[in-house]
């Protein structure tokens, strides 16, 4: 996947308060193929750093028959649950995702970065090229927000992912 960084004004300026909620909105407008290529690349790039967050907390045993029926689709499949996951579509995949905490969503997430980084489950493609605005979300990622931060917007991203099922 090819990305650049480069400077937006408008997230330039924000203050370190309001960099996560300005961010996290920034996010939930991206396309779905944007959005899931910016966890993907922030997973897998940043993942030394940035961990399912609280392991201990993420109870990832949870989400393991979900991710195991992911894992064990066609490509094709995998990449269309992701989507429907990201674009919020009322489906069985998508409610059993909205039922998971939110650490157990950061750690579905870390977990597919993973399977799609081994090569078990579709990737971003080759030569896929995220949109400006992805590329000033990632720039802010790594160059303005500490370890908190990316936990934090990483957090409003995953959480408004998926259907809740009590809603």
């Amino acid at each position: 996947m090819a990305y650049a960084t480069t400077a937006n004004p408008a997230l330039s300026v924000v203050d370190s308060a309001a960099l996560v909620p300005a961010v996290a909105a920034r996010f939930s407008r991206l396309s779905v193929d944007d959005q899931l290529a910016l966890l993907w690349f922030v997973y897998t790039e940043m993942g030394k750093s940035i961990t399912p967050a609280a392991p201990g907390a993420a109870r990832l045993h949870l989400a393991e028959g979900l991710l195991e029926q992911i894992k064990a689709m066609q490509p094709e499949e995998q990449l269309q649950v992701m989507r429907d996951l990201a674009a919020k579509r009322n489906t069985p995949t998508s409610r059993a995702y909205g039922a998971l905490s939110v650490n157990t969503k950061l750690a579905f997430w870390y977990r597919l970065a993973q399977w799609m980084d081994e090569g078990t489950v579709i990737g971003v493609p080759q030569g896929y090229r995220m949109s400006r605005p992805a590329q000033e979300i990632l720039n802010v990622l790594v160059t303005k927000a500490d370890f908190s931060q990316q936990i934090s917007i990483l957090r409003k991203a995953v959480i408004d992912m998926g259907i809740d099922p009590l809603s």
